[in-house]
């Protein structure tokens, strides 16, 4: 089941790092915007991990009395958001792993 938050964090993380939604997909190709899906996956993973980072310093400088509680509760909500996707794309790709494996030759 998809959430809805999920999804538009997704979309949000891949706007940010320069991949085109799924509709767009034509016109990109179209321009000639390419991007190895190497890079792809390692500016996805150095995203998530600067989330995850950004969610514990908050964290940290809320326990010292230095950060207000909404930014510290937002910045926890999108790292748990981001964790989420993380594991549903390193589920779905270990499934594939699953099914090819499974294939007879």
């Amino acid at each position: 089941m998809a959430i809805p938050a999920a999804a538009a964090a997704a979309y949000q993380a891949l706007a940010k790092i320069g991949v085109e939604a799924p509709a767009q997909a034509g016109a990109g190709a179209a321009t000639g915007a390419t991007q190895n899906f190497g890079d792809f996956l390692s500016s996805a993973v150095k995203d998530s991990i600067g989330t995850m980072k950004q969610g514990e310093t908050l964290a940290m400088k809320q326990v010292a009395g230095q950060a207000d509680i909404v930014d510290v509760v937002n910045a926890v909500n999108q790292a748990e958001l981001t964790l989420n996707t993380v594991v549903a794309v390193r589920d779905k790709v270990i499934q594939a792993y699953q099914s090819i494996m499974q294939m007879p030759i």
